[in-house]
């Protein structure tokens, strides 16, 4: 199989990094320009123990336990490894060294320096020394021969020359390289390697191409080139095994050669073409550790591994052993932890004895050999990796080594079938949020917007520190912690602990109730055997814990035990708010590096209910859950491990949107942050910067820093994207406000109310921006979410923009919104009013004659009801004139309205849109959008039921006084308890209105175009249309009244700038004179001054209006009394 690239994490400062792993292969070992010499567990080790050793470190060997570095202060230091204790200074120089090396086996080192010098110097004694002069130039780097007859070393004055140890001359010297005057300007720093085993072959990187040149002999054998390199290579080694060499370049590619083929057997480019300046083999092969100049550390896995056997070692894969305290290592079935064969290079073999059975075949390791990976024969069986040779190239050299390799037999024709399907991902294992890895010393136990609760497991002491960022809420606290707790969690009125259990104590859960008024402010629980604590949470007067029997166990805050429940699966982690608890939990198996996670969202308060029954937790794909919890203001968040936090939208079903991407932050690759509180407002997620790391340490303190949320929005960059991901965003962190008010807590109006101003100050950008690109139907999308303020802005901009037709769309919405501003509450009211009623009806608490019982009683009120409507007609007529004069989008309403049929108002609203210059931008009829025009009138009418209306409602009584309290009149009555009757009824009503219209249209047009003229005076465009409209129609003759319109409108434009200012100059001089004609014109007759005075007295009447009635204007009042009471 191929090799596989890890991804590259943060090692060191930017400058020349060093890598090397330990004898064993247990560790990474790098250093860097910060002087630091950092022991990495693998590559995803994000507490890596790190020993200073200087200001700047240039170069480390590391070998039995000693580990020496060359660093800035010219000297060569030794340390104790992995302890990093100083053992002293072996030499020094009059500048800096730039390459040390150990000899085969570690008595001897070589250093190099920038003053020409190379020195030789005994590890046990320092003062053995021998130093080679020779070079006239820096050097770059040496190489021990495995033999330790030779010293080979490569210098900046372009050459490359052998030493012979014994007497330190020069044996031979190369001129090879690019001569330069110091190592930053070297083009290639040619670390070159002798062959690991035998010392018959010297790699020397040179230009493009590896040379390997004889011993003894020092010729050229061969070289190793390919295409795949382009830049200068600049460092090589070889395998443990002698058989690959590998070699780094300058532009971050990395090429595998076997020598014995000369072919190339892998190829890898770095990430971000940084210059390789390290290459390290694994001690057992199959692994490659790189470094680059920027300070980054890499690892190459399965490295001519053709098999498609893994390699053995502990840092072998991130995810072998991926956060040793996020999956599950104990599952001896897990199959990313088996180790199936043994390293190519490793020599031994145990073989079977004669009364051995397949069941005690080890590996050299001493660990049960999978049965698996073995073939199976009645009599043996051999791993077929074991049955392979190594060849190099010293076969006729090496006999003897030969003599002792694994004779090939026979394999089985039999095999177990393997499985090469998708594989299952390892569970995650429970974590409480805001902790740092259990297995610390120091640690954080939890971090929270209430405050630090840190655990110090050492040596010297074993307490827990809690403090608070608060100290009005509480002191900080110092607890011992001799049952070994390693779960916390912290509120404003206890701190919560819980420990594993042991073979002598139960897992315990221990609460100080700091906040408590009595003396006794700790109580302890323990667990039934073999159950233990594996999450905890605290919330307002409540704690809970999770345990490994899926339970759920709610506790008072005072340590009375509470509510148990079940989990579907193996907690994950759980957190808790106010009376809020949210509980994650594995929900089945996952595949391809997911998880399978469920979320359970339930309230403790007195309603006792679940918001989330399970629902699958939308992780990102292949990550893991990093961080859990609420928001200040109480909504459910996760952070996963690819940095994506997430928050619950209750304004959208409770479904999971995305708020940030933390990476969006990161500087690295390595780089993470640990998130500690997320805020809604103000918006801000507080989380701690980990440099190379996904957890910060304890000390130094690590400060807080605030990141902004942004959402996942497309073009972004544009205008339009920016604001439409603003108006979500608000919606989304303000939809909190909506759930405290309608559970009862308190919140802040003014909040609120900033948020709503805030969302519709971007909406009328985005309508501003919409208009001017001429999108006039996202115009109307976007007055959709408008409140009725914005929509009369909106109104405004359109027709100062000259968009007459979206004005008049705008001015039919407004109207629209006012009517359900009027509607929704009593709606709500009533079916909240019906459904209470229905429960109480089915549990027997009322006896009393209802709607629902008594459908005979409905029919016969129904019958009476409309029968009253059809006598009070011209009455509630006047009286809903009345009520919408008080609109405040009909401020200009005309006899135009009062008087339109009903036949019309049906029309138009069955039709759609009207055309916008036969009814003013804001003259649309509430009620328009109803079928029936009389159901309706209620929603305005407040009192001043007639006579008759007052008889049905002394009829009524008995089925209103439970019900419906609160009703303003009978046809709200009939609304609420009547509706499917009154659709029928409704038809007929229509029917009879119909034909009231067709008597008295003409002259209810006429008194239209009259009361508009005085309403408003006529444009220039208007007089002009008037006088061309003739002529528009003889050339256009099938043309509707809004194309006529239209078409009006383009000749008009085409006048010249003085013809239409002429027509202009003519309506502002016409205005003066039509308003006293107008006047002149609709003086009414005296027949018609009845129903004036009765109109007023009806007025005068109607004492249960908030505001004093404005009275109709005289000619509205005798066209509205003539149709009123004019005879059918």
């Amino acid at each position: 199989m191929p090799s596989t690239q890890k991804p590259m994490r943060y090692g060191h400062t930017e400058g020349h990094t060093d890598v090397c792993f330990d004898d064993s292969g247990s560790c990474i070992v790098t250093c860097g320009s910060d002087g630091d010499v950092r022991i990495w567990e693998n590559l995803d080790d994000d507490d890596p123990k790190s020993i200073s050793v200087g200001e700047k470190a240039y170069s480390f060997a590391l070998k039995n336990g000693r580990l020496v570095t060359a660093v800035s202060n010219n000297t060569v230091q030794i340390h104790t490894f992995p302890e990093g204790a100083p053992d002293g200074i072996l030499t020094r120089f009059t500048t800096n060294a730039n390459h040390v090396v150990f000899n085969k086996d570690g008595t001897k080192i070589a250093a190099g320096s920038s003053d020409f010098m190379v020195k030789v110097v005994e590890v046990t004694d320092s003062s053995q020394q021998k130093t080679f002069r020779g070079h006239d130039a820096p050097v770059l780097s040496l190489s021990f021969d495995p033999q330790d007859a030779f010293l080979t070393s490569a210098s900046c004055d372009g050459s490359v020359r052998v030493w012979k140890i014994s007497d330190q001359t020069c044996v031979t010297s190369w001129p090879l390289l690019q001569k330069c005057n110091d190592v930053i300007n070297a083009k290639s720093i040619c670390r070159l390697a002798w062959h690991p085993k035998s010392g018959k072959l010297l790699a020397v990187p040179v230009e493009k191409v590896v040379k390997l040149y004889r011993r003894e002999t020092w010729d050229n054998q061969l070289d190793l080139s390919d295409n795949f390199i382009t830049q200068t290579l600049n460092v090589v080694t070889w395998s443990p095994c002698g058989q690959y060499v590998a070699a780094g370049s300058v532009d971050g590619r990395i090429a595998v050669w076997n020598v014995d083929t000369q072919e190339c057997m892998e190829r890898m480019k770095h990430e971000k073409s940084y210059t390789i300046c390290g290459l390290a083999w694994h001690p057992k092969g199959g692994q490659i550790a790189y470094t680059d100049t920027e300070g980054n550390l890499g690892l190459l896995e399965n490295v001519c591994n053709r098999d498609g056997k893994k390699s053995v070692g502990k840092v072998s894969s991130a995810v072998t052993k991926d956060y040793n305290d996020l999956f599950d290592g104990d599952d001896d079935n897990d199959f990313l932890n088996e180790d199936l064969t043994e390293p190519r290079s490793s020599p031994k073999v145990v073989s079977n004895q004669e009364d051995d059975d397949d069941d005690d075949l080890m590996l050299a390791s001493g660990r049960p050999r999978h049965r698996g990976a073995i073939i199976e024969d009645e009599e043996n069986s051999l791993d077929t990796a074991l049955m392979k040779v190594n060849s190099n190239l010293e076969k006729d050299d090496d006999d003897d080594d030969q003599a002792g390799s694994i004779p090939v037999l026979p394999g089985s024709t039999t095999q177990r079938p393997f499985y090469d399907g998708p594989m299952p991902t390892p569970q995650q294992k429970p974590f409480q949020s805001g902790s740092t890895p259990s297995h610390l010393t120091h640690r954080f136990m939890v971090w929270n917007s209430i405050g630090i609760i840190r655990c110090y497991n050492d040596e010297q002491d074993n307490a827990i520190d809690v403090e608070f960022h608060d100290t009005s809420i509480h002191h900080a606290t110092h607890l011992p912690n001799s049952l070994n707790h390693t779960m916390a969690d912290l509120s404003s009125e206890a701190i919560l602990l819980a420990c594993e259990s042991t073979e002598e104590l139960a897992s315990k859960l221990h609460c100080v109730h700091f906040s408590s008024w009595d003396s006794n402010k700790e109580w302890t629980v323990d667990m039934p055997k073999d159950e233990d604590i594996e999450a905890i949470c605290l919330g307002q007067g409540w704690a809970a814990c999770a345990t490994s029997a899926r339970l759920t166990r709610v506790f008072a805050i005072s340590g009375v035990q509470k509510e148990i429940f079940s989990l579907p699966g193996p907690v994950v982690s759980m957190a808790g708010h106010g009376e809020q608890l949210v509980v994650i939990y594995h929900r089945g198996t996952a595949f391809d590096g997911d998880q399978c996670l469920g979320v359970q969202l339930i309230e403790l308060g007195k309603k006792k209910r679940q918001v989330l029954h399970g629902d699958p937790l939308p992780l990102t794909r292949k990550s893991y859950l990093m961080w859990v919890g609420f928001s200040a203001e109480g909504t459910p968040c996760f952070v996963d491990s690819k940095g994506i936090v997430k928050m619950l939208n209750r304004g959208f079903g409770n479904t999971w949107i995305p708020v940030c991407d933390t990476r969006e932050y990161c500087k690295g690759k390595s780089d993470h942050y640990w998130v500690v509180g997320i805020h809604e407002n103000p918006q801000q997620l507080r989380c701690i910067p980990c440099k190379g790391a996904q957890f910060p340490p304890t000390l130094p303190r690590p400060a807080v820093a605030i990141l902004s949320f942004k959402l996942p929005y497309c073009q972004i960059t544009t205008e339009k994207g920016q604001m439409e991901e603003q108006f979500w965003r608000s919606v989304v962190f303000h939809n909190h406000l909506d759930y405290l008010s309608k559970n009862g807590y308190e919140y802040d109006e003014n909040a609120k109310n900033e948020a709503a101003k805030e969302q519709q100050e971007l909406l009328m950008k985005l309508f501003a921006l919409s208009c001017k690109l001429e999108r006039e139907f996202r115009c109307m999308e976007l007055a959709d979410f408008m409140t009725q303020n914005a929509v009369n802005l909106a109104i405004k901009y359109a027709s100062r923009s000259r968009k007459l037709i979206l004005a008049q769309r705008l001015s039919e919405m407004a109207v629209e919104k006012a009517t359900e501003l009027a509607a929704p509450k009593e709606e709500e009211e009533e079916e909240e009013e019906e459904e209470d009623f229905r429960n109480h009806l089915n549990a027997g608490y009322s006896n009393s004659a209802t709607e629902w019982s008594q459908p005979q009683v409905r029919n016969l009120l129904h019958e009476q009801d409309m029968e009253d409507i059809k006598e009070a007609d011209a009455v509630e007529e006047v009286e809903e004139m009345q009520k919408l004069r008080q609109n405040p989008f009909c401020k200009t309403i005309g006899s135009s309205e009062v008087s339109t049929p009903k036949s019309a108002v049906i029309t138009s609203s069955s039709q759609g849109r009207v055309n916008p210059f036969k009814v003013l931008a804001n003259q649309k009829d509430p009620t328009a959008h109803s079928a029936n025009i009389l159901d309706n009138m209620s929603k305005f009418s407040k009192n001043t039921p007639t006579p008759n209306s007052r008889v049905i409602n002394k009829q009524k009584s008995p089925v209103i006084k439970p019900l419906v309290p609160k009703l303003k009149s009978k046809q709200a009555l009939a609304a609420t308890f009547f509706q499917p009757r009154a659709s029928l009824t409704a038809e007929k009503t229509v029917e009879e209105r119909e034909e009231k219209a067709e008597n008295v249209l003409p002259e209810i047009q006429a008194a239209a175009t009259e009361n508009i003229e005085n309403k408003r005076p006529k444009t220039g465009f208007q007089l002009w249309l008037e006088e061309k409209r003739e002529s528009i129609l003889s050339n256009n003759p099938d043309l509707e009244e809004a194309d006529i319109i239209k078409e009006g409108m383009n000749q008009f434009r085409e006048l010249s700038s003085d013809e239409r200012m002429v027509w202009t100059e003519k309506a502002k001089g016409g205005a003066a004179s039509n308003s006293a004609e107008a006047k002149k014109r609709k003086r009414p007759a005296d027949a018609k001054n009845e129903g004036k005075e009765r109109l007023e007295e009806k007025s005068r009447e109607d004492s249960s209006l908030p505001k004093k009635q404005k009275p109709l204007d005289q000619p509205t009042n005798v066209k509205l009394s003539a149709f009123a009471f004019k005879k059918s």
